[in-house]
């Protein structure tokens, strides 16, 4: 691999502000791409674009709560006004939601879940796809949890949520086989973010692996020259598997 194998390139990820979304931003800039940042806090896009800055890469914040539907649309229609296309797009953005019998959760709390984690990315992908379909070699890599394959009390709806995603993440894929865009999903696993410290307190996050590390692990995923699609690349396992369909 070169040193700025997507010289040229333009990304964009969601979540961008903190976690892996922050370190898959650098990373991306690194390699030589344009990054659009997504995230809430200017705050954090700030301090994102700086450490961008360090390491010779260029990018552009947008502030931009997932949740406003209309936002995403107009986002696309930037892109598209200003680059015709869009190259990368790493689908990061995401909330824990309450930990919590599912019997006990309030309906607010349920809702909020939904729009971020699974709304918004459709949202992102009726917008994106076009841009995506517009690039030679377009690269989506969506960020899933084990939590997705699991039914594990008290964790419903994340977990439930992320199910639906990588559902999303399988149907985009294979509704993409005959072009130029690629669609994989990426489990992280245990990551010392700021989420896994709220889902375990008593945790000792310095034994986990950083988001750096995760993101060095999406990079190659988002490159050209990756030609797999409809895959899931655990981390923990370091593998890239291919999904279990139903006969």
């Amino acid at each position: 691999m070169t040193d700025r194998p997507l010289a040229e390139k333009i990304a964009l990820v969601t979540g961008a502000t903190r976690g892996i979304g922050a370190a898959t931003a650098v990373a991306l800039a690194k390699a030589g791409a344009h990054v659009v940042c997504v995230g809430r806090s200017e705050g954090g896009l700030q301090e994102v674009d700086d450490n961008i800055r360090a390491v010779g890469g260029s990018a552009t914040l947008v502030p931009l709560n997932l949740k406003d539907s209309d936002g995403i649309d107009r986002l696309g229609g930037a892109l598209y006004e200003r680059y015709g296309r869009l190259d990368i797009y790493v689908a990061n953005a995401g909330v824990l939601g309450p930990l919590s019998p599912l019997g006990h959760v309030f309906p607010k709390d349920w809702e909020d879940t939904v729009a971020v984690n699974l709304t918004a990315n459709w949202r992102c992908v009726r917008s994106f796809d076009p841009l995506l379909k517009l690039s030679p070699a377009g690269r989506a890599v969506v960020v899933t949890s084990g939590a997705a394959s699991k039914a594990r009390a008290y964790w419903g709806p994340y977990a439930i949520t992320k199910a639906g995603l990588e559902v999303m993440a399988r149907t985009w894929a294979d509704e993409s086989v005959s072009g130029n865009l690629k669609v994989n999903l990426f489990n992280p696993g245990p990551i010392r973010t700021l989420m896994r410290a709220k889902a375990f307190p008593g945790e000792d996050p310095s034994s986990l692996p950083a988001p750096e590390d995760a993101a060095e692990a999406i990079l190659p995923l988002c490159l050209p020259t990756f030609m797999e699609s409809g895959k899931l690349y655990d981390f923990p396992q370091k593998k890239l598997l291919r999904f279990q369909m139903p006969a």
